[in-house]
């Protein structure tokens, strides 16, 4: 993935947590739309059934829950800070879910930014691993 140069934490402080969530949309997007893609022979319409059901808000709030524990004081904060900032979620959306599910964006547009491209992909993939419903 072409990451930016990497930010300084006074950098990093100046974006919001919404912006940080903007950009961690976008980068857990592309992650497993990736993943799905490569994992196998599937039909394009499988492919988008089975990304959305992934980053849709739910799932998104189910993973930083079982992944929470293992996060750092200060990757934690962030969750904390892109959970608490306004936002305006979509009707269909249960709201607590919404709200995590920005908080763990927004830790991925932190990592993004801060060039830990080894600590992202490590959280995205335990994530993944850990944060999906039985079967």
């Amino acid at each position: 993935m072409l990451m930016p140069k990497p930010a300084n934490d006074k950098e990093l402080q100046q974006y919001s947590p919404v912006v940080l969530a903007y950009i961690g949309d976008a980068v857990f997007e592309l992650m497993v739309r990736t993943h799905i893609a490569t994992s196998g022979p599937r039909k394009i319409k499988n492919i988008h059934s089975d990304t959305v059901d992934i980053v849709k808000a739910a799932s998104q709030a189910r993973m930083v829950r079982h992944i929470f524990k293992d996060l750092s004081e200060e990757e934690q904060e962030i969750v904390r800070r892109g959970r608490n900032a306004k936002t305006n979620p979509p009707k269909n959306t249960v709201l607590h879910d919404y709200k995590l599910s920005t908080g763990f964006e927004a830790l991925l547009g932190y990592l993004y930014l801060k060039g830990e491209e080894e600590r992202l992909q490590d959280l995205i993939q335990r994530a993944l691993d850990e944060g999906q419903p039985d079967p």
